[in-house]
């Protein structure tokens, strides 16, 4: 049973997100660990409990302790639509220097291994090399090996022949056959089992495959990229993925980071994917409030760009505002934002030091020296988290770009000493 006043430290995390955009919260009832709510505001009260739902307390409570725990809502859809205009989306200098390197990529045929969480766009990243490249006319096919079993994944790879396991019926060519001449992205390769791994080795070193249930080579032109989600070197250390298969596959090697670590790219994508699935419905998007975009971007994502579009894709199919604010927001994306500052590193790393032992009083109460230091201390870690980037770090920081130009020339970081170069 979860107590009234935890109850309301849970609501009091998201009400000023709310207040800020000229909503409010209201909890109807409390019954056992979950607790039904009530968001109120231009979109959320348009229909009386347009907006009312339950949320799991004890989660929310986590929540709060662990900071990025997502709260999930009683009842929510856990869809998450794919990536599906093939489109990369982002602006950061992380992201253009990856820009770049696919662009160098596209003119190799070597094989490419693209890491990264789910979510954060390997199949977009290979369809964009193969669109770049060469290659481009002929058949880019992307297979996802953590859906299928041992048997069927080497069948869906390599094709098979009649009779070559039970319900095998005719024979077909598998994907590798099917994108003869172009590019075979091999998605979730981290999960493909150790007998198959053999089979993907002997493809990349001959060009060439057997139809399951045959032992006749069928020769194959393809461009292998391949994703995956875990460290495939610590894998190799742990003897669940071989390692001669990694050194073929991580010829060139890209890497994508989570869309935590590039939060100036989220209103950007945001207003990409509300623009896409408002287009489908047969209308422009409309603007968003500074409030809400203030909630996202403290938000950390855990489902990276696809959770992104799986909140944008409902936002486009239950707001009818003018404006988007944060009652049109996913309740459960506000209860996580609301416990996540993505400053909190930078407050723990910025606590005055401890003054020593012999310290003098008047050195002990100099306030000035004290605030400065603290400052100096945030503004590093403001320009650390967005590498350098002014205008960035001014909106991190909630202050204007002119007054973070002149409080780092007073705490002697205008050039970038003791920091990332700001620009």
């Amino acid at each position: 049973m979860i107590a009234k006043d935890q109850v309301d430290a849970i609501v009091d995390r998201i009400r000023p997100f709310l207040h800020a955009d000229g909503g409010d919260i209201e909890v109807l009832a409390v019954h056992g660990n979950s607790a039904d709510i009530r968001l109120t505001g231009t979109c959320a009260g348009r229909s009386g409990a347009f907006n009312t739902l339950s949320i799991d307390l004890e989660a929310a409570l986590r929540a709060q302790l662990t900071e990025l725990d997502t709260i999930q809502v009683v009842g929510a859809s856990a869809h998450c639509p794919s990536i599906d205009d093939g489109v990369v989306v982002g602006r950061t200098a992380r992201m253009r220097a990856l820009f770049a390197f696919a662009r160098v990529l596209a003119g190799s045929n070597s094989t490419v291994l693209i890491t990264g969480e789910s979510g954060t766009g390997k199949e977009v990243m290979a369809s964009v090399i193969h669109r770049m490249s060469a290659r481009s006319a002929k058949p880019f096919a992307a297979v996802s090996c953590a859906l299928f079993s041992e048997t069927l994944v080497e069948s869906e790879l390599f094709g098979h022949v009649r009779g070559a396991f039970t319900d095998a019926g005719a024979g077909r060519a598998g994907r590798f056959e099917a994108a003869d001449g172009g590019t075979i992205f091999l998605d979730d390769i981290d999960d493909v089992p150790l007998p198959i791994q053999v089979k993907l080795l002997r493809v990349l070193q001959t060009h060439s495959v057997e139809r399951l249930g045959s032992a006749t080579p069928v020769g194959v032109d393809v461009r292998v990229i391949a994703g995956s989600k875990r460290d495939l070197q610590q894998m190799v250390l742990d003897g669940s993925f071989r390692d001669d298969l990694y050194y073929r596959l991580n010829i060139l090697g890209m890497s994508l980071p989570p869309l935590r670590n590039r939060p100036e790219d989220i209103p950007l994508l945001m207003e990409h994917c509300l623009r896409r699935y408002y287009r489908r419905r047969g209308r422009d998007a409309p603007p968003v409030s500074a409030a809400a975009v203030d909630a996202l971007v403290r938000y950390p994502w855990p489902g990276n760009v696809r959770e992104l579009e799986n909140a944008c894709e409902r936002i486009a199919q239950t707001c009818t505002c003018e404006v988007i604010r944060v009652s049109c927001l996913p309740a459960a994306l506000l209860f996580t934002a609301a416990t996540h500052d993505p400053m909190t590193p930078a407050r723990e790393a910025c606590d005055a030091p401890s003054l020593p032992a012999d310290a003098e009083p008047a050195d002990a109460l100099s306030l000035d020296d004290r605030v400065l230091a603290f400052e100096r201390g945030l503004l590093q870690r403001a320009l650390a988290a967005t590498g350098g980037n002014k205008t960035a770090a001014a909106k991190l920081l909630r202050i204007k770009r002119s007054t973070l130009g002149d409080r780092l020339a007073r705490c002697g970081l205008a050039d970038g000493h003791g920091g990332p170069k700001a620009r």
